[in-house]
């Protein structure tokens, strides 16, 4: 399904977008597997998925220690891609964000990267760590693989750039929460709240908030605020790195973490008014 598909459907039923973020092969891909798969029965609309990388700056503590156990286990781009394909072959049919750092399409080649993500069943790709003044070739290859790309805004983006990024953007546009890297917080901050409506201003292009959602709360206060979605990462890390040794054992709980916040996506959307 295509992106905009899925959020042209999502408003028809009334509901915002929920989408967890997960680093493949922690700790194993079996369980990453399993993982987006309960994810999707429990609420998910989108998947990120995350390929590990050896130094992930705009992540937190978990997902850094996530990302060190998938390396130490083999996890590779290739490994990455491929499970994308059997998450397709599989059955799951929801859209698949794929994040990596930029070393790693750059290392590859940007659009022989793309064309692969593509042909394993992805629809977009989010690097954190590329500039939007930076990112000529990844937009050019965008466009001519028909691959999303997908950049961030934060508290601290000035009206300039934010318009060179809504410019760029495809897909849908990723409204960062907080200043600094990812990780569960106990509260949102107004200029998060702040941020959304700001950017919507400018745009009516799909916003996906993040960084820091860690409560149905949190999602009903981003989507209330004209967010179409909420995105979750770490908290999810925090459910299952208490088990190391049996992960599957965590999956009850992951389940309903994301039914949890989708309840909240579909609250916060349903509490805007009709001009949102």
């Amino acid at each position: 399904m295509k992106l905009g598909e899925k959020f042209e459907e999502l408003r028809e039923k009334g509901e915002g977008a929920y989408m967890p973020h997960i680093y493949y092969g922690d700790p194993s891909e079996e369980f990453s597997h399993r993982q987006v798969n309960t994810l999707a029965e429990n609420g998910a609309d989108l998947i990120e998925f995350g390929i590990p990388f050896s130094d992930p700056t705009a992540d937190g503590p978990t997902f850094q220690a996530a990302c060190e156990r998938a390396l130490k286990n083999g996890v590779t781009p290739t490994k990455c891609i491929r499970g994308i394909e059997k998450l397709r072959s599989d059955g799951l049919e929801i859209p698949i964000i794929v994040t990596t750092y930029y070393n790693i399409p750059y290392v590859w080649g940007v659009k022989s990267f793309l064309n692969e993500i593509k042909d394993a069943g992805a629809q977009g790709v989010i690097i954190p760590n590329l500039p939007v003044d930076e990112a000529s070739e990844i937009l050019s290859a965008g466009k001519e693989t028909g691959i999303a790309t997908i950049f961030l805004a934060t508290p601290t983006t000035t009206e300039e750039r934010l318009k060179k990024i809504i410019e760029a953007t495809s897909g849908f546009l990723y409204i960062v929460n907080v200043e600094g890297v990812t990780g569960a917080r106990e509260t949102l901050t107004d200029s998060t709240l702040k941020l959304v409506s700001r950017v919507r201003e400018h745009t009516d292009i799909p916003l996906m908030a993040g960084f820091g959602i860690s409560k149905k709360e949190h999602a009903r206060a981003v989507v209330s605020a004209g967010a179409d979605g909420a995105i979750t990462g770490s908290s999810l890390g925090k459910i299952y790195e208490e088990n190391l040794e049996n992960p599957e054992e965590t999956l009850p709980e992951l389940a309903g973490f994301a039914q949890e916040i989708k309840e909240g996506c579909i609250e916060g959307y349903r509490e805007r008014s009709p001009t949102d």
